[in-house]
């Protein structure tokens, strides 16, 4: 099992300049991939220009194959992307445009549309995700296929994750959650005559290098409320929680701080002497 960690950028996708520094600490300190989430109603730069935790609901399926291809060969093959159904406090409900309920729904259809266009088919559709006839995707990704993970954790998006994608990244769950997850999924792959490899199996978690300060504790917790119960405090406390998890089997984590810090090369620096020789 290669245990691989990346680095969840937060707010540092602000400024050209931060996310400059973070992209050299994280090649420099030997960190596996940069990851930027998309929210919609924060401070960050859109990350369909660079490969994303990304939101599905509300975007035209179309448009999203074509970015995502292009992008895919920018990068020479090196793109992987989480498709997540996004967060539900306002104001990120009303600026997404599709209800929580409808959520899983838009993916059920978009997901198997994304996968022919990008496997070069002439194809039709005509539905929520996008209305088109007989279009054909130029260029196509590099990678074949072009891997799309999945988020969540309640029953349905388990279900989901196994008949669909090609791997699981979820947040805001213990290792014991997670290994119960990973049996779910992995029926719901078996029952739709598919399999996802071991290897495919991640965790994103949210970490604090010191105590959280009231107000960003507030915002945490109006956002997702066992976030603060899930979040590890310390960098002992987010070691011994990588190691719970890949006890249970996950061996892929992007590491957030829950707030931007002063320096990433000083924050990646220390991240990295404390868990960077997990890696393999």
């Amino acid at each position: 099992m290669k245990i691989r960690i990346g680095v969840g950028a937060a707010g540092a996708s602000s400024t050209p300049e931060a996310l400059g520094e973070l992209v050299a600490a994280i090649d420099e300190l030997g960190f596996d991939s940069l990851w930027l989430s998309e929210v919609l109603t924060g401070p960050v730069i859109d990350p369909v220009k660079l490969g994303t935790t990304m939101l599905l609901p509300g975007r035209n399926v179309l448009r999203l194959a074509k970015q995502l291809a292009s992008l895919d060969v920018l990068c020479r093959g090196r793109l992987l992307v989480t498709l997540v159904p996004g967060l539900t406090y306002p104001p990120e409900r009303e600026a997404i445009g599709v209800e929580p309920k409808q959520r899983g729904a838009a993916i059920d259809e978009a997901l198997p549309l994304l996968r022919r266009l990008w496997a070069g088919e002439t194809v039709s559709h005509e539905g929520t995700a996008a209305t088109f006839q007989n279009v054909k995707l130029s260029p196509l990704p590099v990678q074949k296929p072009l891997e799309v993970w999945l988020g969540g954790n309640v029953p349905s998006a388990l279900e989901r994750c196994g008949r669909l994608s090609d791997g699981w990244l979820p947040s805001l769950c213990t290792p014991e959650e997670a290994a119960a997850g990973r049996v779910v999924i992995e029926e719901a792959a078996a029952k739709a005559g598919r399999s996802i490899s071991g290897e495919h199996f991640g965790m994103s978690i949210g970490y604090a290098s010191k105590p959280i300060d009231p107000a960003t504790a507030r915002v945490m917790a109006a956002r997702r409320p066992r976030s603060l119960e899930l979040t590890p405090v310390g960098l002992p406390a987010l070691r011994q929680l990588i190691e719970r998890f890949i006890a249970v089997g996950f061996s892929k984590f992007v590491l957030r701080p829950v707030a931007p810090p002063a320096s990433w090369r000083a924050e990646l620096d220390v991240l990295a002497g404390a868990v960077g020789d997990l890696q393999t």
